[in-house]
């Protein structure tokens, strides 16, 4: 027994090893090949994902000309378009006007943008205070907007609140002892971001544009809110138009993400923004492709990548925690693989492997999850929880748009309150987001370049890449105990099984 478990951890010891050289294989190619690519991307650089790209352009002009009819037919003046007679079967008393409802959304999407130009201006400073707070008060937040929908007699929504509050407090006990590092990777990334003022005005220049949207986007949902249909004909347009709002504030967040990641990229692998081997104008050409031929791709993944990731997020932490209920762990375990295949061809470090390459999504996606399989980096990914962090950050600041938005409408028209505050929520999460982001595209970034060549990351901060390389040992180390504990399960249930069929 002690031969096999000595033979068992000297093959562990190989395994680890041989990953670790597979880390720093490309320390004498890497840099030279990646910097030729990047510095003449014009050669090979082609439109990718042209059908999603016409799909979303179609879906912004279909939407678009339904939210401008909604919003004017109600603008004013009731029924100004004489569309009201199509909806005679849900005809409801009350009626109202777009212009009622129209300055709520201007409040939501006001706060939503003082809000995100506050994370950016404390980025440098705050940050990591700012995201602690983060993660130990939005838990506290959701369970008080609950008891609210219940004092309300809103009891859908309370309920959905408090469970949102519950599975966000057992997340965030699941990876307690993971924050440490995640704090780590984000000030790291921070301070990348931060020496970069050129990528924080492109995520204010990308929140104008989102606020030019969500000002038409408003009025149609302004509309719709005073409009003669019944409830349920209400929430049934705000979800097609909320799903709409979604893809596109996850699109112009995703255009920012290629752009920072391609700036962040470059100043990592020429060794610093003021190189002389830095191509000339690189914000231009990184905002030239994001918006021309690879504009296709980020629409394509945008459409699930989030999903995946919220999905995922969650079944690690449950996972983490089930202990020795075989049966539990079957059916996550199911689930695990089931949305790890998914994660393979959706998932966010694609936008850097668009940005760097100009690849087209999928193809993005597969290439960077097996640079990091390969090299063993997806075991530090799977430990660092930064994406998770930072999306609570977008929930905390949409719920605080949603309420303000909430509490306003309560004053003024009691029985929209939460139409008014759960599509304001949305705005708020957008608009907070694309400040956000900027901070993701630098973590995507660096564990790019980590797989790809280490001593990128040693010659931009080298105790960082020292906590790095620690931290990933640790946890391959980590996977290799579990391996041998789950062979140590399963061999005497083998055994047995032969003795039987023997017998």
């Amino acid at each position: 027994m002690s031969n096999s478990e000595t033979s068992s951890s000297s093959d562990d010891s190989a395994s680890i090893a041989t990953v670790q050289q597979n880390v720093g294989r490309n320390h004498l190619s890497g840099g030279v090949i990646n910097s030729l690519s990047l510095t003449t991307p014009e050669a090979s650089r082609r439109w990718r994902d042209v059908f999603w790209l016409g799909i979303f352009v179609l879906h912004l002009i279909l939407v678009g000309l339904a939210l401008v009819v909604l919003g004017l037919n109600r603008f004013r003046k009731k029924d100004r378009l004489k569309i009201d007679k199509y909806t005679t079967g849900f005809l409801e008393n009350r009626e109202g006007l777009t212009e009622d409802y129209w300055p709520l959304y201007a409040i939501a999407g006001g706060i939503g943008t003082v809000l995100g130009w506050t994370w950016l201006l404390l980025l440098g400073s705050r940050a990591n205070q700012m995201m602690k707070v983060t993660v130990h008060i939005l838990t506290t937040y959701l369970a008080v907007i609950s008891v609210l929908c219940f004092w309300g007699e809103q009891f859908f929504w309370g309920v959905a609140f408090a469970i949102g509050a519950g599975l966000q407090f057992l997340y965030v006990i699941s990876v307690v002892d993971r924050l440490q590092f995640t704090m780590l990777v984000l000030q790291r990334a921070v301070k990348m971001v931060w020496s970069l003022r050129e990528v924080m005005r492109v995520s204010c220049a990308f929140m104008l544009v989102m606020l030019v949207w969500l000002a038409l986007w408003s009025f149609g949902a302004a509309g719709v809110v005073a409009s003669s249909i019944g409830d349920g004909g209400r929430w049934w347009l705000l979800v097609v138009f909320s799903v709409s709002l979604f893809w596109t504030g996850a699109v112009l967040c995703n255009t920012v993400h290629v752009i920072v990641s391609g700036m962040v990229f470059l100043v990592l692998i020429h060794g610093g923004r003021e190189a002389a081997s830095m191509p000339p104008n690189p914000l231009m050409n990184a905002l030239r492709y994001a918006v021309t031929t690879s504009f296709g791709s980020i629409c394509y993944g945008s459409l699930f990548t989030a999903a995946i990731r919220t999905l995922r997020w969650e079944i690690r932490g449950f996972r983490s925690k089930i202990g020795n209920n075989e049966c539990l762990l079957c059916c996550v375990d199911f689930l695990f693989h089931l949305v790890e295949t998914l994660v393979r061809f959706f998932n966010k470090y694609a936008y850097v492997q668009i940005a760097v390459y100009g690849k087209s999504f999928n193809h993005s996606a597969r290439d960077a999850w097996e640079l990091f399989q390969s090299t063993g980096v997806e075991a530090l990914i799977a430990y660092d929880c930064s994406g998770a962090v930072l999306l609570m950050g977008a929930l905390l600041g949409g719920l605080i748009t949603g309420t303000c938005a909430g509490v306003w409408t309560r004053f003024k028209y009691p029985d929209r309150v939460i139409m008014v505050g759960s599509t304001a929520m949305l705005m708020g999460m957008i608009l907070v987001g694309l400040a956000m982001v900027v901070v993701e595209s630098a973590v995507t970034s660096i564990y790019i370049c980590y797989a790809e060549d280490p001593l990128l990351i040693h010659r931009w901060d080298a105790e960082f890449f020292n906590q790095m390389s620690e931290t990933l040992h640790q946890r391959l180390q980590h996977r290799s105990a579990r391996a041998r504990e789950v062979l140590t399960i399963t061999r005497p249930r083998t055994h047995i099984q032969e003795e039987s069929t023997t017998v």
